[in-house]
């Protein structure tokens, strides 16, 4: 058995990021860029009024003065005159700064009366001016390649003039359930059957990731239909099995897929749950094999699946984030492999966090983990621990799961 970080190390380094692709603005949300955005004009393209009032000579606006209105410069309409000596064009919020105004009389502080408004507010030179290029200039760069892409970012692309912008492909995911006893939701149910979770919910965790699931029909315990089922994915990005892995009869993925070119990398990890887990390659397709219980199938996803995904997007290799917390309960000393707990989390009022392992950690226990909110991550023969002692924790909700 291989210790947790060796087997995601090298899981990691065996990917490598999808293909480029192009896609409109609006379809460009939560994907990683491929390609650098830079800016393709200045923003603002010219000096534009901060506020409403009137565009003047900031040497004429004292308070007391009086100027007179010579033209109006709505936003998108400039002023095709000058401002001359004791004069004022009426401006809007965003509009050009017409030529020899150097500051903006503001709406509140001006009284119009007639053609000419009275200065109640002296104005000094530069205020109330957004300068060309405020915000950036042609050329800039703006978003990195490699950056997952924020709704901000979306706003910021389309002001720099990108109604495209280049982004890695969304990772295809072949997923394939293997085992007699499971059936589909819905299904009838056969004696010693089961309903099928582990596919469905690998999905959604790909979904969740940024990937594209493919969710293959369920194989039976039969060397050939899994073999059959497997061909079905080797144009996916990774190929994800569940259930076969481990060391029964009935275990079947390695001898099903050695036939067909599967390479092992390497077999069984150091962990509680989810220790019969596979890696290796089908062909040109990474594979990556997980335990057939439901809890242990979605731990080694969350350990696993999650930063794989990550680097297939173009995102930087890394494990999911681990979190200070307090317990809520002593829990005894670990044994030699590296255990991760569900947990539930709630938040003191000094703001720090406190998880709670749950009572039973079967993992056939999926109601367990729904209710959960947190993994719980013990060290190798980490010692025990009083209520009240830091650990670390893995909060789901961080990674959308």
């Amino acid at each position: 058995m291989i210790p947790v970080e060796e087997a995601r190390t090298r899981i990691l380094d065996a990917l490598r990021p999808t293909g480029a692709e192009s896609v409109a603005l609006p379809e460009a949300w939560n994907r990683v860029l491929a390609t650098p955005v830079h800016a393709r004009l200045t923003q603002p393209p010219a000096d534009v009024s901060a506020m409403d009032g009137y565009a003047v000579r900031a040497a004429d606006a004292s308070q007391g003065a009086r100027l007179r209105v010579t033209g109006s410069a709505p936003a998108g309409h400039p002023f095709s005159g000058r401002v001359g000596p004791g004069e004022a064009v009426r401006i809007f919020t965003g509009a050009v700064v017409p030529a020899g105004a150097d500051g903006i009389l503001l709406q509140e502080d001006a009284m119009p009366e007639g053609g000419s408004v009275l200065v109640e507010e002296a104005v000094a030179s530069g205020r109330w001016i957004r300068r060309a290029g405020l915000d950036f200039t042609a050329g800039d760069l703006l978003l990195p390649a490699g950056r997952q892409l924020t709704a901000r970012d979306i706003g910021l692309a389309a002001a720099a003039n990108h109604p495209w912008l280049s982004v890695h492909r969304q990772p295809r995911i072949g997923i394939l359930a293997t085992g007699d006893e499971i059936v589909l939701p819905g299904e009838p149910l056969p004696p010693g059957g089961i309903v099928s979770s582990n596919a469905h919910a690998l999905a959604a965790l790909v979904r969740a990731a940024g990937g594209v699931p493919l969710v293959l029909p369920i194989a039976r315990d039969d060397v050939n239909a899994i073999a059959a089922a497997a061909s079905e994915a080797r144009f996916c990005d990774l190929m994800l099995t569940t259930g076969g892995a481990s060391v029964g009869e009935h275990d079947l993925i390695q001898q099903a897929l050695g036939p067909q070119g599967f390479a092992l990398d390497f077999w069984k990890i150091a962990m509680r749950p989810g220790k019969p887990l596979i890696w290796g390659r089908l062909g040109q397709t990474p594979l990556l094999g997980l335990p057939g219980n439901p809890v242990s199938a979605l731990v080694c996803g969350v350990l696993f699946l999650w930063p794989a995904l990550a680097v297939l997007r173009g995102r930087p290799a890394a494990a999911p984030p681990l979190r200070p917390a307090i317990l809520g309960t002593p829990l005894p000393q670990n044994d030699r492999r590296e255990d991760y707990l569900r947990a539930t989390v709630t938040r003191r009022e000094d703001g720090v966090l406190q998880v709670t392992p749950a009572s039973r950690q079967d993992s056939s226990m999926l109601r367990t983990l729904a209710g959960c909110d947190a993994l719980i991550r013990r060290a190798p023969d980490a010692p025990g621990l009083d209520a009240g002692a830091w650990t670390e924790a893995l909060i789901l909700s961080e990674l959308g799961i």
